[in-house]
């Protein structure tokens, strides 16, 4: 059985206020071409599916056309979806029985039952060839009872607690099943942040539960399960060295920092239990490119891209040490008549300026919250021996925003 792993699409994801639909179609018509070509059995898209909890009509459309598409495919025979972060999960969950009538297993909102977790793929002729514990994001008021002058190492190790039970949970209710059917797999999913887990720069990967606690060791996860689909991590890994244990990472740059990166979707391929893990590398849709350094520096790469004919959207940041006011116009000049555009202009002198409290003209663009936070501290003359405490519930403040289900009643 073949099982195709993928996650972290973040449909309706702009970059510095650029739409990209275009890239998201050109990936999710490649993403159905290769289902196809490698006769995938099972999709499983492990979380963010979605940039947002209310997803526009356009990313929408997106999403249903590709199930549509794929659930036409006589070799795909399941797609298993768990939200995100990022995702409502009522919105995921409310057309779930429309979609179940196209094989299509959906897990939203965590269940009150940890059995409706727990997914038997059935094969051609209703033989179980699969068993998914489909488990969403976790969020904090699943895993923890708050308590009055809890401590921050006090809610970290409750919340890896339930974590881990409840992976035990669902695999205990797997595993009798395993037994009834013979060796078929179980396969599990995540959207979680494990230790050691890699991020880069600008890939708008949130920190889960409270500033970075709770980021799991491998070991919470029980051994029965043969495949582990991660989801929430952009940067595509393995977790702990364990071949099994995967993230996908998301399968367009999310940012200037991943444009670079080699993406990946991740087909395994069970013999029984035994999983060989082929990673499939994702074309390039949009070539992004961060350019850095002295002026000189930033005009020759320039040049050099239109000689090429690059179709490239641009992150410049000036590092040079000389004063240039008229930075903006003089790049504008070189990206004049090629089919280039600039999002983005950093120049780190006035930056570091502004940082000093010399220059005004800083953009919130170079701050992120966390940073906008830390210098109210500074402006309260906050000191450090109460900043710990006050920057977790702070963080834990603006998860909870970013995590409100608009579309819940």
């Amino acid at each position: 059985m073949k099982i195709l792993h993928t996650s972290d699409w973040h449909l309706g994801r702009p970059l510095y206020g650029r739409k990209r639909y275009d890239e998201f179609t050109a990936f999710l018509d490649w993403l159905a071409v290769t289902i196809e070509q490698e006769q995938v059995n099972a999709l499983i898209i492990a979380g963010d599916i979605f940039d947002n909890t209310t997803p526009s009509n356009r990313a929408q459309e997106l999403y249903y056309g590709f199930l549509h598409r794929i659930s036409q495919l006589a070799c795909c025979r399941h797609v298993i979806i768990v939200a995100g972060n990022h995702d409502s999960p009522s919105f995921l969950d409310a057309p779930k029985p429309l979609l179940k009538v196209l094989n299509v297993h959906v897990v939203g909102d965590l269940p009150e039952d940890p059995a409706d977790e727990v997914i038997v793929l059935r094969g051609t002729k209703g033989e179980p060839e699969a068993i998914i514990c489909a488990v969403p994001y976790l969020h904090d008021r699943d895993l923890r009872t708050v308590e009055a002058g809890e401590t921050i190492e006090a809610k970290n190790a409750k919340l890896a607690e339930g974590i881990r039970q409840h992976y035990e949970r669902v695999c205990q209710i797997a595993e009798p099943l395993r037994q009834a059917a013979g060796a078929i797999p179980i396969i599990a999913t995540g959207h979680l942040f494990t230790a050691g887990g890699t991020t880069v720069e600008g890939d708008g990967v949130r920190e889960l539960y409270v500033g970075s606690l709770a980021h799991v060791e491998v070991q919470i996860f029980p051994a029965a399960i043969d495949y582990l689909a991660l989801g929430h991590l952009h940067v595509p890994q393995i977790v702990g060295l364990a071949p099994t244990r995967r993230y996908s990472g998301s399968p367009i740059p999310m940012g200037y920092g991943e444009a670079r990166q080699q993406k990946i979707i991740l087909l395994a391929d069970f013999t029984g239990r035994q999983a060989a893990v082929r990673e499939l590398p994702v074309p390039c849709f949009q070539k992004l490119e961060r350019i850095q350094g002295p002026l000189e520096t930033i005009l020759e790469r320039i040049a050099a891209l239109r000689r090429a004919d690059s179709t490239a959207w641009l992150e410049v940041e000036y590092t040079g040490t000389a004063p240039i006011p008229d930075l903006r116009e003089q790049i504008d000049a070189a990206l004049q008549d090629t089919r280039m555009e600039c999002h983005r202009i950093r120049n780190q002198q006035v930056t570091a300026q502004a940082l000093s409290g010399i220059h005004e003209a800083e953009n919130l663009d170079d701050l992120d919250p966390s940073e906008v936070f830390d210098r109210c501290l500074d402006a309260g003359q906050i000191q450090d021996s109460e900043r710990v405490e006050l920057v977790a519930a702070y963080m834990e403040i603006l998860r909870s925003l970013q995590e409100a289900d608009q579309l819940a009643e």
